[in-house]
């Protein structure tokens, strides 16, 4: 089963420009609903795997892909289909609406 991919800002513009289907859950070790939302991810991670992938990336320590794209508020949640971002996701929600979300965005 596949877990969510610990990333830097150098990392995660490689996988970007990939194209692949890609979810990336901008977080802080201190954020309280970032730790509510982070095994939600993790479980779809392991859902999803082969067909959408999940990252993770500390905006403490990488913040130039969450300055790039506005993230003023965290959990984040960033959709990229096709080296473009095409959605996003603010605060901590319940499995069943990120899985939606996923499920509409990617087309699942």
């Amino acid at each position: 089963m596949s877990k969510a991919v610990h990333v830097t800002d150098d990392e995660l513009m490689k996988k970007i420009e990939s194209g692949a289907p890609l979810v990336v859950d901008c977080w802080a070790p201190w954020c309280g609903p970032c730790k509510m939302i982070g095994p939600i991810v993790e479980e779809l991670a392991g859902e999803y795997d082969g067909k959408v992938e999940f990252t993770k990336l500390n905006v403490d320590e990488h913040q130039k892909v969450a300055g790039q794209n506005g993230v003023t508020s965290i959990p984040t949640l960033l959709f990229y289909n096709g080296g473009k971002r095409v959605d996003a996701m603010i605060g901590a929600v319940p499995k069943s609406m990120l899985e939606a979300k996923v499920k509409s965005v990617f087309n699942l």
